[in-house]
């Protein structure tokens, strides 16, 4: 009686692990599952584009990159859709991705955040979590917004000027002191007839002119002024 209960008992587990497998075994997706999963996945990656675009602050903008973050999220749709709709696919699927590699330098940490931000929304909207994707789209967009919008207002740049002696370093750095809102010396090069001085400031306001001021000190050979990322090699 015990070996007929266990061999019953084996069987109907049996029977769910086949069930369950043929059960997830579908030979197509329904169109309108598609297409709502698409829109939607679009709707989000728009709304990153739109953002990324507003509050980059870098040096040079890639178009090409943001409008990857727009594809990346409808493709991870795509694969998840696959996914649920298929048991013995996603294990498959797994498999493939897994030696996928990614070999694009990525700059900015912020650039890394987007395309996370990209690939999970990709995620949860092809689960089906619409309300999930949105609320958690527009929540993250608005905290980046705010938080890297905040972080340009005083945006660093680098002022490298080349003076003929040491008097005129220290009128420049006088009169730098006066016209900026702070300054600090980053880096500084000596030879027998040059000094050269790499400064970060902050400027007050989005005021320039004080680049011209500076080049009027008489000593001063020249002065150039460069949007700083915040990223300094010694």
């Amino acid at each position: 009686m015990n070996t007929n209960t266990t061999a019953e008992t084996s069987n109907t587990f049996s029977d769910i692990i086949k069930n369950s497998v043929l059960s997830n075994f579908s030979s197509d997706v329904s169109l309108s599952k598609m297409l709502i999963t698409f829109a939607v996945a679009f709707l989000i990656g728009f709304f990153i584009y739109t953002l990324y675009k507003r509050v980059f602050s870098g040096v040079l903008y890639s178009k090409s990159f943001n409008i990857s973050l727009i594809g990346m999220t409808m493709v991870t749709a795509m694969v998840i859709i696959a996914i649920n709709s298929n048991l013995v696919l996603s294990l498959g699927m797994v498999g493939a991705l897994s030696i996928v590699r990614f070999r694009t330098p990525i700059k900015d940490p912020t650039d890394l955040i987007f395309l996370f931000w990209a690939a999970a929304a990709g995620i949860v909207t092809g689960a089906g979590f619409f309300t999930l994707a949105a609320i958690g789209t527009v929540i993250v967009g608005l905290i980046l917004f705010f938080f890297i919008k905040k972080s340009s207002l005083e945006t660093p740049y680098l002022v490298v000027v080349n003076v003929a002696d040491d008097e005129t370093e220290q009128a420049v750095i006088g009169q730098l002191g006066s016209l900026v809102k702070r300054f600090n010396v980053k880096q500084k090069t000596v030879t027998s007839s040059n000094i050269e001085m790499t400064l970060e400031i902050r400027l007050r306001g989005q005021e320039t002119a004080f680049v011209n001021q500076i080049t009027a000190i008489s000593g001063v050979r020249n002065a150039v002024l460069l949007s700083y990322s915040g990223d300094y090699v010694s």
